[in-house]
């Protein structure tokens, strides 16, 4: 029997690929917590349990670096993917937290604009993460999950605008304003996530 000194590099792909598929449901998850009527409760429990998940995920394949002689790409770049992929996971279940803890009712419409920006960029790069075996047709994802956060960023200073806008009281806006710059702060660590995937690909070409 030939004895295996590194895990299988498959292995790297695949939690990859999990992990990403963790923000789907976490982002579906968001769609479903910003909506009137709904059980939030329920749902940031069940966000929480994404959390975990990807943590999970996260913790694999810092475990699987350090157990590894030889990796699939750089070692930096497997730790800075995984950690980028967890920092969007700790965002959509910070904003979702927040949005339970200050039981805010209604939120700016706008906020719906946020969350399909990270719902989109989730799908986006759950479809990536598989390519990154071949490292081939990844410059779409790329160009389009920057495009999404550029569009994000006008969603969020357009927020920024109404809360400040005299329209809502004082402690109101501080709530509300804690909760669409978590939302920003995940579009932000999608866009590292895809940053990451490009000088990844730059260096493998």
């Amino acid at each position: 029997m030939r004895l295996r000194l590194t895990p299988r590099e498959d292995s790297y792909y695949d939690l990859f690929a999990d992990s990403a598929n963790n923000l789907v449901t976490a982002s579906r998850l968001l769609v479903e917590i910003i909506s009137d009527g709904s059980d939030r409760e329920a749902l940031a429990e069940k966000m929480r349990a994404c959390e975990h998940a990807g943590d999970e995920r996260t913790h694999a394949i810092m475990n699987r670096l350090n157990e590894s002689f030889i990796t699939p790409f750089d070692r930096e770049d497997i730790y800075r993917l995984a950690s980028n992929l967890d920092d969007v996971m700790d965002a959509m279940e910070a904003a979702s937290d927040l949005i339970v803890l200050y039981q805010i009712d209604h939120l700016p419409k706008d906020v719906v604009r946020q969350v399909e920006v990270l719902e989109r960029a989730a799908e986006l790069t759950a479809e990536a993460m598989p390519r990154l075996r071949s490292m081939k047709n990844l410059n779409e994802y790329w160009i389009e999950v920057n495009r999404l956060e550029n569009q994000g960023d006008q969603v969020y200073r357009r927020l920024l605008a109404k809360l400040f806008s005299g329209e809502y009281d004082a402690l109101t806006v501080m709530k509300m304003k804690e909760v669409v710059d978590a939302l920003e702060e995940a579009a932000d660590a999608f866009e590292h996530v895809a940053n990451t995937v490009e000088s990844i690909a730059v260096k493998e070409s």
